[in-house]
């Protein structure tokens, strides 16, 4: 590795609190994703990691000196999490590994890799990344379809690439400056930019086919009658002209089930609603029936299950 001091001069934010290997490992290591965390020389390592949160979404600026993450096969297999990570460099450079690709990024370039499968990053020098990490569900995007994109160079210097990677990189800087509802309004910017990138760039490579045109339809239909109660596959399938076994294939397809598409995407809307100052008058009991849950109790006991925190400590301080 060259000079670490050099180094961080050009990688590292200005004003970042540095702190050694074993702190930040620690703290990597922890952040919402089990992760191992390696260096050659941890004697002289400095690294800085801020985050922000806004319920089930993460952003990360992250700054180091050289080091490898490894999101090993047993981390997996112990601890699944069904995440994306959309990673932008900004400085330095590294290798992304996943699925058998290998593919080196550098400063602008951005990727996106998937935590239920294993991954590596290696830096051999010293880096600063924007990371933006969110649950699968948020990107309509079929699974198997941005498994082609998994772990592939995503260029940030032209077309889609270079309108977004400004707004990524200046969310990442400013993350502990912003919270609550604007937080969370900024934070969803974010995922549907980035899903207006992968996109843009599968539209490149392939034509979406009638199974993926199918699934794309379907989840717009729910997001349309999120609000109802009655929502149900039966309801679905009849709307799309196709049996209710078609439909559970499909979701089946892509690891996960129609219910709950519906239940995380109701529960998401909700959270969206608590924290906006906007419906501060709103009570979390008609806010949860405003967006289809009919039991005030379930909703509460799943909500905290989802995110981690009763729905109601995230009201919106009164003046």
């Amino acid at each position: 590795m060259q000079d670490p001091t050099n180094n961080q001069l050009d990688a590292v934010a200005p004003g970042a609190k540095l702190v050694g290997f074993d702190t930040y490992r620690a703290a990597v290591s922890h952040s919402v994703v089990s992760l191992d965390v390696h260096t050659e020389h941890p004697e002289r390592f400095r690294g800085c990691l801020d985050a922000g949160t806004a319920g089930d979404i993460h952003v990360f600026d992250i700054s180091a000196d050289e080091h490898a993450v490894h999101r090993t096969p047993a981390l997996v297999a112990r601890a699944p999490q069904h995440y994306f990570k959309f990673t932008l460099i900004e400085h330095g450079g590294g290798l992304i590994v996943q699925e058998g690709r290998e593919t080196a990024l550098r400063s602008g370039d951005m990727t996106i890799y998937d935590t239920d499968k294993p991954y590596s990053l290696l830096f051999d020098d010293a880096v600063r990344m924007s990371i933006v990490m969110f649950p699968k569900q948020m990107l309509e995007i079929p699974t198997e379809m941005l498994g082609r994109l998994t772990a592939v160079r995503l260029d940030g210097s032209t077309g889609v690439g270079a309108m977004i990677r400004p707004f990524v990189s200046s969310l990442a800087r400013e993350v502990t400056e912003v919270d609550g509802h604007v937080a969370r309004r900024l934070f969803r910017t974010a995922i549907d930019m980035v899903g207006t990138l992968l996109e843009a760039n599968l539209a490149n490579a392939l034509t979406i086919g009638a199974h993926d045109a199918l699934v794309r339809s379907i989840l717009d239909y729910i997001d349309d009658h999120l609000s109802a109660p009655e929502l149900n596959p039966s309801q679905i399938a009849a709307a799309h002209f196709i049996s209710v076994r078609h439909l559970h294939a499909l979701f089946a397809d892509q690891g996960t089930t129609v219910s709950t598409i519906i239940r995380t995407r109701r529960l998401e809307r909700c959270y969206d609603d608590l924290v906006n100052p906007l419906r501060a008058e709103r009570s979390v009991t008609s806010i949860a029936l405003d967006n289809g849950f009919i039991d005030p109790a379930h909703f509460s006991r799943t909500f905290r299950a989802h995110f981690g925190v009763p729905p109601s400590t995230l009201r919106p301080t009164r003046g």
